[in-house]
């Protein structure tokens, strides 16, 4: 049977702020090596005959998760959730359009984007382990074996066998246990952190959803119904899929069904779930310390310190997270990093921007980052790729001076059509329909002006856009 990989990359990541933020969550972020953990979690699956993957994003990520599928050259169906309800929902609309677009049966590989796993070999292993395992109708979940006794984890009780990889019966889910649980369970060997990974057949997990959960796989069935195309991407209908409980694929489904069986999986996994779990996988100085980009320490031992745009020195301090970035610092202690989630929730209860979105704003046609702003003006550098091309607009409020750095700019202003090279600049007065390409086959950098009474974002009217956004921005 075909197994097709689906892969969940929603989530906002709060516990690693201010690297990870609701514009910009972890899955979309390189932590762990060159590459995001998505693209991380879509290349370890090169050398295995898979389908086409199935990528759940929030709407807001699309073409986020467009653009990174591009830079390591590979399609995948992009189905857009226009709300978050969990993971049950994800996956049945996942399942759905499985069924009717490949009309024939198939096994679902359910990974989540965010995930670190350092022995790929080990991985795949459990993987065709798991699709065979499929095929005899079960529903399958990994189990990681634990190296220590984890409060932050729920727990799968299996079946205690002689073969330490083999597939297993599920004899139950446990909630996140206290720490003398914990180290029971770590001493029995018959329990197994919960991954949040599956492999079953999808018609097989509609019909036990269907079960155990009709409200739920109704709701689906009416939202994928409704769906439409949008460009690249499959886009599930809001007012159906709003209709549809938030319930995990644990709840709904995993801990009800008699068809539960689990893989036994060792192959350095980690959720990467805060601060603490990213530093167990990064390599250490002679001092315990791991830093990242222009640091200097002096008399310190067991800090993680990652300087993203300045530099960053420490003396004589121990056991500490530094967090540099373009518009925060976080300084924590190790032992306080659950915390951080908090703080971010206290800072997005302010109101603070700080909280959800980075200065670095992500577009279809590529990005731009806030270089500083002033009562009546802003200044932002932006970079367009190549082929890019910003909506046809207009702005009622502000004018904008755009000076080249780099490529060649097209650029429409009323009537007129016209380049802008390198070091040359143009004008657009307050008002004025415009629009900016990058013909060329190498990014466009430009340095952007504004001037006016009001600088908002909301300030765009587009009349036209290659992308399919609203009219108002």
């Amino acid at each position: 049977m075909k197994v097709l990989p689906v892969v969940l990359a929603g989530g906002s990541g709060s516990r690693l702020w201010p690297l990870s933020r609701k514009s910009r969550p972890k899955q979309f972020l390189p932590l762990v090596s060159g590459q995001s953990m998505l693209q991380e979690t879509l290349s370890r699956l090169n050398g295995l005959a898979m389908l086409q993957p199935i990528v759940i994003c929030n709407d807001e990520h699309r073409f986020m998760v467009a653009e990174q599928l591009r830079e390591i050259d590979l399609q995948a169906h992009i189905l857009l959730e226009p709300v978050g309800r969990n993971t049950a929902p994800a996956i049945a609309l996942a399942a759905l359009y499985a069924t009717q677009s490949l009309k024939e049966p198939v096994t679902l590989l359910v990974l989540a984007a965010d995930h670190a796993i350092q022995n790929v070999a080990a991985f795949q292993e459990a993987i065709m382990l798991a699709a065979t395992e499929a095929e005899q109708q079960k529903l399958v979940t990994f189990g990681i074996l634990p190296t220590y006794a984890a409060t932050g984890y729920g727990y799968i009780k299996a079946e205690s066998i002689n073969s330490a990889s083999a597939a297993r019966a599920v004899e139950g889910f446990v909630e996140k246990p206290d720490l003398p649980t914990a180290q029971a369970f770590m001493q029995t060997g018959e329990y197994f952190w919960n991954s949040g990974m599956f492999a079953f057949q999808a018609s097989v997990f509609l019909q036990e959803l269907e079960t155990y959960r009709p409200d739920i796989h109704q709701a689906c069935v009416n939202a994928i119904a409704t769906a439409g195309s949008d460009l690249d991407f499959i886009r599930i209908d809001a007012q159906a899929f709003s209709d549809c409980p938030s319930e995990s694929i644990d709840y709904a489904v995993m801990e009800k069904t008699r068809h539960a069986s689990m893989v036994p999986l060792d192959a350095g996994w980690s959720d990467v779930g805060n601060w603490a779990a990213l530093r167990e996988l990064k390599s250490k100085d002679a001092q315990g310390n791991d830093c990242h980009g222009d640091v200097w320490l002096q008399d310190c031992e067991n800090n993680s310190v990652y300087a993203n745009q300045r530099m960053v020195a420490a003396v004589g301090v121990k056991d500490l997270i530094i967090v540099e970035t373009e518009d925060a610092i976080l300084v924590a202690d190790q032992a306080h990093c659950e915390a951080i989630k908090t703080l971010v929730n206290r800072l997005s209860d302010a109101g603070r921007s700080e909280a959800n979105s980075h200065k670095e704003v992500f577009r279809p046609w590529g990005k731009y980052v806030s270089l500083g702003e002033g009562e009546r003006f802003q200044v932002k550098r932006i970079t367009v790729r190549p082929r890019g091309r910003l909506s046809l607009q207009k702005h009622y409020h502000r004018a904008e001076h755009w000076i080249v750095v780099s490529g060649t700019a097209q650029v429409v202003r009323g009537e007129e059509t016209y380049m802008v090279t390198e070091n040359e600049s143009t004008y657009i007065p307050c008002g004025e329909v415009h629009r900016l390409d990058n013909p060329g086959c190498i990014d466009l950098e430009l340095i952007e002006v504004q001037s006016g009474s009001y600088l908002g974002e909301d300030d765009i009217v587009r009349l036209e856009d290659v992308y399919g956004r609203s009219e108002k921005s």
